[in-house]
């Protein structure tokens, strides 16, 4: 019977379990979880505390999940390192865990940057994990100032989470525009003005040069007084052990299609992967939910002996903000076309006569169509893509395509 062992217990592991499972009814399964908690979607950490869920209703699996998939969990641990000779994984403890097969599903950390005077700021706190929404929400008074560093998405989501129970929130980030990495200074400008008209400040291309103990010394000269501090500037892929263990790594755990390391029955997926990125066509980290799951379903079918290759990932976010939809994905080169209304924003790039990418703020409607037509690289000569930039609609298909697609429906 194979010993199977997963370090991680959030998206990535919960598709390899049932990767496993479709394959392998018997083989022992290990959860290594370095938090306390049962599995949850991360993203709804700020729903909690705007008080649209609760951590019950956060879980991403049932309560059963563990014991109807033969889990055993170990809550709370910490994977040091990994044998490949012995296929043992060393805890934080101590303990050794042997392995036939072996899925590395660590996730990612924030990045702090090394910040003058951090250490003296007394109400500090990263928006990651639960026990960081949990914490957060212990400190936050109605008379709080909060600052935030960094206006990509997770300083974003936590701003909407607590603008309700502060009395004011400063995001800064050096970047010229919110959401630097998924939007362009168009789509950014739109939203910006959406979140000022929700009450959020912003201090753009600027950044903090040090800390005296609640006042942020800014490097345009301006100061802000805040009495509490959420740092959100990135993420670093949680690669180390696998690095220390031989493995090849660049930004994140280097994997084929397959979701195989260059370790022998070692695999990776979710937030620590670096895979195939197939609107590029080359190695990225895809920190998102749905590819963090397709790589470990993928991973848990070849780890059981089955076949399963994910070779058509691209980077994909679909969020909101105080009732304003946004979606992109793809890549951004190539030429590009608009459709703008007074409520809406929509672009497209396309090169070499297929869609690469999209951004859509405000009418994100029936998207999926357009991801679909990144995926599997649909030449838009074949399609009537001058309706495709006003509507999401299968009516773009011919009507043989739409037949065949979609049951006879013309």
């Amino acid at each position: 019977m194979k010993k199977y062992v997963i370090i991680g217990n959030g998206t990535a592991a919960v598709g390899c379990i049932e990767g496993i499972r479709g394959v392998d009814q018997e083989g022992g399964i290990t959860v290594i979880s370095g938090e306390n908690h049962h599995v949850y979607s991360r993203p709804l950490i700020s729903y909690y505390l705007e008080g649209k869920t609760d951590p019950d209703k956060m879980k991403y699996r049932g309560d059963g999940f563990y014991i109807e998939n033969g889990c055993k969990v170990l809550y709370g641990k910490t994977a040091k390192s990994i044998d490949t000779d012995k296929k043992t994984v060393v805890l934080d403890d101590g303990e050794e865990i042997k392995y036939d097969e072996l899925c590395v599903a660590a996730g990612s950390r924030p990045f702090v940057p090394p910040f003058e005077g951090l250490d003296a700021v007394s109400n500090k706190f990263s928006f990651m994990t639960l026990d960081d929404a949990l914490s957060l929400e212990k400190a936050l008074t109605e008379e709080s100032r909060v600052l935030i560093v960094g206006a990509g998405l997770i300083g974003l989501k936590c701003a909407e989470g607590i603008r309700d129970k502060v009395k004011e929130i400063t995001v800064c980030d050096l970047a010229g525009r919110v959401l630097s990495s998924i939007l362009d200074d168009v789509c950014a400008a739109s939203v910006q003005k959406h979140l000022e008209d929700n009450g959020l400040k912003f201090l753009l291309s600027d950044s903090v040069i040090k800390f005296d103990k609640n006042t942020a010394y800014m490097k345009s000269g301006k100061t802000v007084d805040f009495d509490i501090l959420v740092l959100a500037v990135g993420v670093r892929a949680n690669s180390e052990i696998v690095k220390e263990a031989g493995g090849e790594v660049n930004r994140g755990i280097i994997i084929n299609t397959k979701m195989q390391t260059s370790l022998p029955h070692v695999y990776a997926a979710g937030d620590c992967a670096e895979g195939y990125d197939a609107s590029v066509g080359t190695n990225r980290v895809l920190a998102i939910l749905p590819n963090a799951y397709m790589q470990g379903h993928a991973a848990g079918v070849n780890m059981a002996c089955g076949e399963a290759v994910f070779d058509n990932a691209i980077p994909m976010n679909s969020i909101g903000f105080f009732g304003l939809h946004i979606m992109s994905a793809g890549s951004y080169g190539g030429d590009m076309k608009e459709v703008k209304t007074e409520d809406s924003v929509k672009r497209f790039f396309t090169d070499g006569g297929v869609l690469k990418g999209f951004m859509l703020i405000g009418e994100t409607e029936r998207a999926g169509i357009y991801t679909s037509l990144i995926r599997e690289k649909t030449p838009l000569e074949s399609i009537d893509f001058d309706l495709a930039e006003k509507i999401a609609s299968n009516l773009i298909f011919s009507q043989n395509v739409r037949r065949k697609r979609f049951g006879g429906v013309v």
